[in-house]
């Protein structure tokens, strides 16, 4: 089975947090990797920054009042530079997608050709300077000019025709914003003017509806949030490479796909799971590595007993034999009885079979990679909802209790719901790696490795983290009054935050970076070994003590002065005989 031919459809799931991932570690930076044991000894207060320093927001959510704001303000800015009424630049405005400066390049390269190409007519194709009463050119009845309305060109219309043919183009849909003069040969365009006076009560609310929602779903920079419901919409600054955001709403996506948020795989691998996992393609691959064609209708069938006597299901009834597809008729205490088949075993080694039982062996071997990965796709998707769930459930209601139980002000326990909102973050994160790893090419078992292991790690962290956050504060939600161990509970926890934060900043990283850590020979390169060792800070003792700065003189080295880790691929210095990274021996 080709992985890019197929694939599932990822159920959007809300986001309490802003995207961490571009957020500082906090007051307490760890080592690259340090470990963390029960105690507080691993827990510091560095005052040095992560790497991954916090970078200005990058989005603006706007509102519906916000969205006509920006409208109103564009529409001036183009009327006041073109000396245009402000209905003729909402006309300009919309057929050059609210961008204003294209309006005005085209306005100055060339301002007759706009305005034949948008419907903006200096003057008049038709008058009647003099003319009491005019001819409808629709329904042809004459009317006193007082009855009569016209756009730039003139052609003339009578209000009952203008307000079924302006209603009929609203009730039409957001095709009622690029509305023309009713004659056949006439581009003049309609503004929003001739909307306001003729247009009815709830034709003009709908008209100003398409038009807000053209704002946004005409403009490269703003679209709307996905989520179910929401009516805010978001409008992007480029830069940064990062494109999660975090609605009003609390949903949180990738601004360029669309799907829910997913740094740091790029939008390309998420397309190709999410379609993956809503194909047919599996089901066609379980059929074909646990069932067998029947021999006469060739319809599928499943084996769900022990003995190979198959008889398929009516009207065709065929009975042969699961091994050899012949017919059960010839087959007997001769041929190998009930379970197995002489004539199988003989085919098979002439190689008769050889073709079906390696796609039958590709199609279960293909299934098993997919249902590895899925499996614990779910799993994470099912734990995130979960801690969702919890967080809110904390917000609410646990907090309050706790503050009082404890004689601490909530504000004193913010460290319960930092640790929480890690949590969710991190499941996301580590949800979907496990589509990356699916892609991850199986002849790189380098970079493969070293995947894994970070992968492995930073899974590790989020668990103690997750059973910390969940179980142990379980007695103190259960206790009667203050406890003694609770401030040990509360840097113990602080601690595993940002060791957990810190693994998977390292994930992501390494994954954005596309695991270039991993050079062609297995080896981590010396980049990535400067970048790691310039990560790393000692451990503080005592918890909260000021730790010290540790570098290795290993970042001004060349690979000669470096030796390998057979396990992570670390570069570590030769004065280490134990890797710096795994804690692996040197051999």
């Amino acid at each position: 089975m080709d992985s890019e031919d197929d694939m599932h459809d990822a159920n959007d799931v809300e986001s309490l947090d802003d995207d961490f991932y571009s957020g500082e570690t906090g007051d307490v930076p760890l080592d690259y990797y340090s470990d963390y044991d029960d105690g507080a000894d691993d827990y510091v207060d560095d005052g040095d920054e992560s790497e991954m320093t916090r970078s200005e927001q990058n989005f603006t959510i706007l509102k519906d009042s916000d969205i006509q704001q920006r409208q109103e303000n564009d529409i001036t800015r183009v009327a006041t530079v073109l000396f245009i009424s402000r209905v003729d630049a909402s006309i300009l405005l919309r057929h050059y997608n609210w961008n204003v400066s294209e309006v005005h390049e085209a306005w100055f390269a060339n301002e007759e050709h706009v305005r034949r190409t948008v419907g903006l007519l200096e003057k008049p194709v038709v008058q009647f300077p003099n003319a009491r009463e005019l001819t409808c050119g629709i329904c042809f009845e004459t009317y006193p000019c007082s009855r009569i309305e016209s756009v730039a060109c003139g052609h003339p219309y009578c209000i009952s025709c203008w307000e079924g043919y302006i209603g009929t183009a609203i009730n039409d849909g957001p095709g009622c914003l690029m509305l023309r003069c009713p004659g056949p040969s006439c581009g003049a365009a309609v503004g929003q003017d001739m909307i306001d006076r003729l247009a009815s009560h709830e034709d003009k609310q709908k008209y100003y509806r398409y038009l807000c929602r053209s704002y946004v779903e005409d403009n490269k920079k703003t679209k709307w949030c996905p989520a179910p419901g929401c009516e805010y919409a978001v409008t992007f600054d480029a830069g940064g490479g990062n494109y999660d955001v975090t609605c009003l709403c609390s949903y949180c996506f990738c601004w360029n796909c669309t799907e829910e948020a997913h740094r740091a795989v790029d939008c390309g691998t998420v397309a190709k799971w999410i379609l993956k996992n809503s194909a047919e393609s599996e089901n066609m691959n379980w059929i074909l590595a646990n069932s067998k064609p029947c021999p006469k209708c060739k319809r599928p069938i499943e084996k769900n007993q022990g003995c190979m006597h198959m008889t398929c299901t009516p009207p065709c009834k065929f009975e042969f034999c699961w091994l050899c597809l012949g017919a059960w008729s010839e087959h007997g205490e001769r041929t190998g009885g009930f379970y197995a088949c002489n004539r199988y075993e003989a085919a098979k080694q002439e190689g008769v079979h050889d073709e079906a039982e390696r796609r039958r062996e590709m199609a279960k071997n293909s299934l098993e990679k997919y249902t590895h990965y899925y499996e614990r796709w779910a799993s994470n998707q099912s734990s995130r909802q979960k801690a969702l769930a919890d967080l809110h459930q904390m917000q609410t209601v646990h907090l309050e209790k706790l503050s009082d139980t404890q004689c601490q002000p909530e504000s004193q326990l913010k460290f319960i719901t930092e640790a929480w909102l890690q949590i969710v973050e991190c499941r996301r994160v580590l949800k979907w790696t496990y589509a990356y790893g699916y892609y991850l090419p199986e002849h790189d078992h380098a970079k493969k490795q070293f995947f894994e292991y970070l992968q492995g790690e930073a899974e590790s962290g989020l668990e103690r983290l997750h059973q910390c956050a969940e179980k142990e504060l379980q007695q103190f939600l259960n206790a009667d009054g203050p406890s003694k161990e609770f401030n040990d509970f509360r840097t113990k926890l602080a601690g595993l935050t940002s060791v957990t934060r810190n693994y998977f900043e390292n994930l992501v990283r390494a994954l954005e970076n596309g695991l270039s850590d991993v050079d062609s020979n297995g080896a981590a390169s010396s980049k990535a070994m400067s970048s790691k060792n310039a990560a790393s800070s000692s451990k503080g003792r005592g918890g909260r003590g000021k730790g010290t700065s540790r570098t290795s003189s290993s970042n001004k080295m060349s690979d000669d002065s470096n030796w390998h880790c057979e396990q992570c691929t670390y570069a570590n210095t030769m004065s280490f005989n134990t890797c710096q990274m795994c804690h692996l021996q040197r051999r």
